[in-house]
């Protein structure tokens, strides 16, 4: 079964002024749709061609990890965003954000530096522990919070492609921007 690139959930300019229609071009439909090309080439005639996304990141090394991983991990970040956000968290997730960070300006600004200073190409993430409680990750590369325990409830995508259109080198006015669409709906749905 071939692993298919999935739709944006969201039209490719619905992120102006922050993400532009032409960072959507490249960021999902070149580099997403390499990674879901490469990775369908490598599995052909293997025992992956019939496994999940999921069971691929999580059993396969390499060039096939790698893949896999950023398939996943990009599928993941594109609904970690949502024009028109609501600015921050409700509910459940603003409680443990609060509990776990002290306070949502605290959180926003601690997974900023997390993500700003990612070295390299990688993921700042927010995850559950198993034990239920908030913490955050940087990533190099393709890893993924999938592979351990920690499960995902937000990232933010720090590879230069993810950015280097609209922001040039500034990162951190990227990850500023970012917070005008983080989905706040998707990462409580993520939550245990």
């Amino acid at each position: 079964m071939a692993i298919e690139l999935p739709p944006l959930p969201f039209e490719r300019t619905a992120l102006e002024p922050h993400i532009s229609g032409e960072t959507i071009d490249y960021h999902y439909g070149k580099h997403h749709k390499a990674y879901v090309d490469n990775l369908n080439k490598m599995i052909l005639g293997t025992p992956f061609e019939a496994m999940s996304l999921e069971d691929i990141v999580r059993k396969a090394q390499g060039a096939m990890f790698n893949n896999a991983a950023q398939v996943w991990n990009h599928s993941f970040y594109w609904n970690c965003l949502k024009p028109g956000a609501s600015g921050e968290p409700s509910g459940k997730l603003a409680d443990a954000i609060t509990k776990a960070f002290g306070s949502f300006d605290a959180f926003k600004e601690q997974f900023s530096d997390l993500a700003v200073k990612t070295f390299g190409s990688g993921w700042a993430w927010l995850v559950q522990r198993p034990d239920g409680a908030l913490a955050l990750v940087s990533t190099s590369n393709a890893v993924t919070p999938l592979t351990g325990e920690d499960t995902a409830l937000l990232t933010c995508d720090v590879w230069e492609h993810a950015y280097y259109i609209d922001y040039r080198n500034a990162r951190p006015k990227y990850v500023e921007a970012f917070w005008n669409l983080v989905n706040w709906e998707f990462a409580a749905s993520n939550m245990r």
